[in-house]
């Protein structure tokens, strides 16, 4: 099959096309699946393409509804589960960590619920403070429950196609900042769920850098202008899966750099980036650390509303740059 060029956001919905077309006995469930004003152009016309019985508009309800697709999940259905704002997940929380990440375990490894939880980070544009939250550090805190996190085209549409394969409960976490990406992608690469693990996007030798989903995109653009305008050479990790969280290729890098920038879209305290320095702080040779590892994420706020202390509080390609570039610098 020939690479086909598309954006993000259309290859969510290539993959949720493949897994209604593939699987008679999957569905999707949500709030505003039918409205592109909630979920973008990742689900356009599925419910016209598949019929409203299987891409199903729910009631607002999220402790509800969840735990009806759970129980379809248990039930021989393969479900996805559709939060369009990460934030609101947060009252299906129950369902989804003291039911979904729990069943397994709780009844001697008898099943699991086949159930992935889609949810959107969906910060910016002046939406204040209970609109904006990444809060994929939470979730990845919670054994039993794989927390994915795809930041390329390629990985949007893959990394769901396996999720809906999995017999593990999954949390999938796109961002609506990576959207506008476009590039040419393979066909369909695993729908193994547990090949998806931390990938160097860009190689190289001064440094790494260590991110997931829009930072991965963030870091990525930092790289390429850091090489061309300073000669830096930076190696890019894109974690992918944050839970469980191989630290395998971090390690492997830091040793070769000496240097580690931990990225995040979320809070430092108890984050994702403060666990990328504790693992490698564990497993890199002491000696290997040319300096300390540095993290760069959101200042410890709720996020502001005003469009001017959004540009402050957002952490920035240049925050990025500057940061690398200190840490280099001897």
């Amino acid at each position: 099959m020939k690479k086909i060029k598309i954006s993000y956001g259309e290859a969510i919905r290539s993959g949720f096309e493949y897994i209604l077309q593939n699987n008679p006995k999957s569905l999707v469930m949500g709030q505003g699946l039918w409205s592109p004003w909630y979920v973008g152009n990742t689900m356009t016309d599925l419910d016209k393409q598949f019929g409203k019985e299987r891409v199903i508009d729910t009631p607002v309800s999220e402790l509800a509804t969840t735990g009806a697709a759970i129980g379809a999940g248990l039930s021989g259905y393969s479900v996805i589960m559709v939060h369009p704002r990460m934030d609101f997940a947060i009252l299906a929380a129950d369902q989804i960590v003291n039911q979904a990440a729990k069943w397994r375990h709780m009844l001697g490894n008898q099943g699991a619920p086949n159930v992935t939880f889609r949810t959107i980070i969906n910060r910016g544009g002046e939406q204040g403070a209970q609109h904006s939250q990444a809060l994929h550090s939470w979730y990845a805190h919670i054994p039993g429950l794989r927390v994915l996190m795809p930041s390329s085209v390629q990985d949007a549409r893959d990394m769901l196609i396996a999720a809906s394969q999995s017999e593990d409960p999954i949390l999938y976490i796109d961002d609506r900042w990576c959207y506008d990406q476009v590039m040419e992608i393979d066909p369909i690469q695993s729908t193994d769920i547990t090949s998806f693990k931390p990938c160097v996007q860009r190689n190289g030798t001064d440094v790494t850098v260590v991110a997931s989903g829009y930072s991965t995109v963030q870091s990525l653009r930092v790289a390429e202008r850091l090489e061309v305008q300073n000669g830096i050479k930076c190696e890019v990790i894109d974690l992918r899966q944050i839970n469980p969280l191989d630290h395998a290729e971090i390690v492997k890098s830091v040793n070769k750099t000496g240097l580690l920038c931990a990225v995040d879209g979320g809070w430092s305290n108890c984050g994702l980036a403060g666990e990328v320095i504790a693992l490698a702080s564990e497993n890199v040779n002491p000696q290997s650390f040319r300096k300390s590892p540095i993290r760069l994420t959101l200042t410890a706020s709720p996020a502001p509303s005003a469009a001017n202390l959004e540009a402050a509080y957002y952490t920035t390609d240049d925050d990025i740059a500057e940061a690398i570039l200190n840490l280099v610098s001897t």
